[in-house]
């Protein structure tokens, strides 16, 4: 189901992992659906577009994340385009060179829907060297509340199969692995079937993985459907393996086919406390509490309002924050769904230790943080932590080991860059 377009869309020119991009845009100008709004600085920054056509009303300085960042305002006014919807705007990919399907999918602005918004330009195109034998596709969707993927994967098949012959061609491989977890039967079913219709030289399958968190995390993933370990702080490229997201593929057949740039995605909205959960396709820069209006409002006061999932996620109070290219969720949370409670010493129970996939001692570095020896959490090796907040959960002492955790990492990556 489509939200609403907005009055005035907020957005942002950093909504992606790298060097934000440069307005290239003013105060007064009129914009249509689509325009470039934002230059990328870089191989590691996305093109931001106009999500609505209309007048730039203001460029503000604003703080999404605690990252200080410039916003554009625009309100909405004049005629919507119909990119994305005419056969007659197909392109033949199939007949372009792969230089020019690369550059169309980095001109679009696409980065990974899955939480990261890494730009999908340059994970398509590894360092001179490596071979890359294996795509998969992402669609484990293993975190709770989060169905994004599922809906789009159970109702474009076909088309998430022709984004991966078109992702194969760019690498220049021929073998796809479609990782889906066992709890989404309708997708695989319909995945299946669209594999039917494909040239028999793509190998395309879709292997059903146990429901089970984290198991979308790249590192697991690669692992369990390939048997390949994945060295802390390496990408998996690698190791040979390029992933991407289910609904990245998806916005990468939009790009190519239909230049349509990243504009809008597909969101969670979920909680005890709204009161029409669903997936919905928003335009980005909408905000959350014009969400909340066309979700039907709140159903009280939330214990929890969570960006993303609700383990990996982001806990927020500012309902002006903006839909950006990595959100895949808002939550809304009651108190009974958040646990909440104090914290108290560690008990040394050993269960964060248990859990953690990968096979660190949360409590130790949590410990050197909260005495600030972080030469100490640093010989933990904090940089192994996918932030899965396994370790949090499982805590009876609720410790913030997670918080405490991505501290120490980011204390590392500034000494890296301070000795760099």
């Amino acid at each position: 189901m489509n939200l609403p377009v907005p009055q005035v869309c907020y957005i942002p020119m950093l909504q992606h992992t790298g060097a934000a991009a440069e307005p290239v845009v003013k105060k007064g100008d009129i914009v249509s659906e689509g325009e470039l709004i934002g230059r990328a600085l870089g191989e590691d920054s996305v093109n931001v577009h106009a999500s609505v056509p209309g007048k730039v009303i203001d460029i503000i300085d604003s703080r999404f994340f605690n990252v200080q960042q410039k916003t554009v305002l625009i309100e909405a006014e004049g005629a919507f385009t119909t990119t994305g919807s005419s056969p007659s705007e197909l392109n033949d990919w199939r007949n372009k060179d792969t230089a020019i399907l690369l550059e169309m999918i980095r001109t679009s602005g696409v980065a990974g829907l899955g939480g990261d918004a890494f730009p999908t330009a340059a994970k398509l195109t590894p360092p001179d060297g490596l071979k890359i034998d294996t795509l998969i596709v992402n669609g484990a969707e293993s975190e709770p509340y989060l169905t994004s993927d599922d809906v789009i994967m159970n109702t474009y098949p076909r088309e998430i199969i022709e984004g991966i012959q078109i992702t194969l061609k760019i690498i220049g491989i021929s073998k796809a692995i479609i990782a889906v977890e066992d709890n989404k039967k309708p997708a695989i079913r319909a995945l299946n079937e669209a594999i039917k219709h494909i040239q028999p030289e793509e190998k395309i399958s879709v292997k059903q993985l146990q429901s089970k968190y984290p198991q979308g995390s790249e590192k697991q993933l690669v692992y369990t459907l390939l048997n390949r370990v994945i060295p802390n702080s390496e990408p998996p490229q690698n190791s040979g393996v390029v992933v991407i997201n289910a609904g990245t593929i998806f916005a990468i057949r939009e790009a190519v086919l239909f230049n349509k740039p990243l504009i809008d995605r597909v969101i969670t909205v979920s909680g005890d406390m709204i009161n029409r959960p669903g997936n919905y396709k928003v335009r980005m820069g909408t905000r959350i509490s014009e969400i909340i209006e066309e979700c039907g409002g709140l159903k009280g006061v939330p214990g929890r309002i969570v960006i993303g999932g609700p383990m990996r996620g982001i806990s927020v109070d500012d309902m002006e924050l903006p839909v950006i290219k990595s959100t895949s969720g808002i939550l809304f949370l009651s108190d009974k769904e958040t646990c909440n409670g104090d914290s108290v010493s560690c008990i040394r129970c050993g269960r964060c230790v248990s859990v953690c996939p990968s096979g660190l001692i949360p409590r130790n570095i949590a410990g050197a943080v909260e005495k600030r020896e972080f030469d100490l959490a640093a010989s933990f090796h904090p940089e192994a932590c996918i932030m899965c907040s396994c370790c949090s959960y499982v805590c009876p002492a609720k410790r913030p080991l997670s918080y405490l955790v991505g501290i120490a990492l980011e204390s590392l990556q500034a000494e890296k860059v301070i000795k760099g």
